[in-house]
């Protein structure tokens, strides 16, 4: 299904099961589907969002790929759900737009869930993801890209290859001449311009969370969340869930045993 945002881009999501409504919000590059694995495993209306630019959704100027204008997206699709509160489950970039919109639109949020995301960002995995965003994939094929991954994703183990292929299917769009980015290449300047900038002070935002049932997944062989950063976070926060995901990197798929456990019990207190 797609609606119209207020500024005029048509934005895909999908709305599916019954109970209390959670929106999960992907990574930066990524789009609805990363939630396929988990989604059966959840008692919730699951609402997923293609941000501008991803997934099915439209392209826009780059210079609105960002978690402002998405955190205004996000809104913009509650509103045009008749929701007035909603759970946020964002994983990586959508984890930083749940603490936004709990800094901005509190009464909107029901409850946090992160995904592999603080408010302190790790310059290795930043770096890495700067190497790869909006970049064609030296692989021609999903066998290809899978067997890559399965390879070279060192932050992950036991990891079957049918995993990997769904991940890629995902990420991907096989066509004659090659894969191709399921999203905009002009994502790669949105970031790399917002990276020219000094990095904000985003512990605020992590406190603005206060008094909201919340969750925290890191992947245990994590390079963008730091386990010095989870710690504080819990320290902050310290009602809030926690799992450290074995043999998972950035960012775990939400289906191993230990996410799922923290990830039913936050839905079973919304």
């Amino acid at each position: 299904m797609k609606f119209k945002v207020s500024d005029g881009t048509q934005l895909h999501f999908t709305d599916e099961g019954d109970g209390p409504p959670v929106i999960a919000l992907a990574g930066l590059t990524r789009n609805g589907r990363d939630f396929d694995h988990v989604a059966p495993h959840l008692n919730a209306r699951l609402i997923r969002l293609d941000y501008r630019g991803r997934g099915q959704s439209d392209w826009a100027a780059h210079s609105t790929y960002t978690i402002p204008q998405e955190a205004r997206d996000t809104l913009d699709l509650m509103d045009h759900l008749g929701l007035e509160r909603a759970a946020i489950l964002g994983t990586s970039r959508g984890g930083l737009i749940a603490m936004v919109l709990a800094a901005t639109a509190k009464n909107r949020v029901s409850a946090v869930a992160l995904n592999d995301i603080g408010p302190v960002i790790a310059e290795s995995g930043l770096s890495v993801i700067k190497n790869y965003i909006g970049l064609p994939p030296a692989q021609s094929t999903y066998a290809e890209a899978a067997a890559f991954r399965d390879r070279t994703w060192v932050h992950f183990k036991n990891v079957p290859m049918s995993r990997w292929r769904a991940e890629v299917e995902q990420h991907y769009l096989q066509t004659p001449d090659g894969l191709q980015l399921r999203y905009d290449p002009k994502l790669r300047d949105a970031v790399l311009e917002a990276g020219a900038q000094p990095a904000p002070d985003l512990w605020p935002l992590f406190d603005a969370l206060s008094g909201l049932p919340l969750a925290l997944i890191r992947g245990a062989n994590s390079d963008l969340l730091a386990s010095e950063t989870a710690a504080e976070m819990l320290r902050r926060q310290p009602d809030m869930a926690f799992a450290d995901v074995p043999d998972r990197g950035h960012v775990p798929f939400l289906d191993e045993p230990a996410a799922l456990a923290v990830l039913q019990d936050w839905i079973a207190k919304l």
